[in-house]
């Protein structure tokens, strides 16, 4: 008895990709921010420091969440270059 084989996945739409980054993009850009923002909140509490830490680590995760912005979007880039045959 032969099994058969799945069908192949279709590409989604070509707006839906584009909206699907749209969606995502603040999302990783934030959530860094407060990832670093709240290890540095939380390091200030404990150290019982001024709010050097929040600041430092909240500055430190900006810079992190751009760079995987860009990372993200070169990549798509470099996708989309090779979907359209080089052009």
């Amino acid at each position: 008895m032969a099994s058969q084989s799945p069908a192949p996945r279709k590409r989604p739409a070509a707006f839906a990709r584009p909206l699907a980054m749209a969606m995502e993009l603040p999302f990783i850009l934030i959530s860094a921010v407060l990832v670093g923002g709240g290890g540095g909140y939380l390091l200030d509490h404990w150290l019982h420091t001024s709010p050097i830490f929040t600041l430092v680590l909240g500055l430190i995760g900006f810079t992190g969440g751009v760079w995987e912005i860009l990372k993200l979007l070169s990549h798509e880039e470099k996708e989309e270059e090779k979907d359209d045959g080089g052009r």
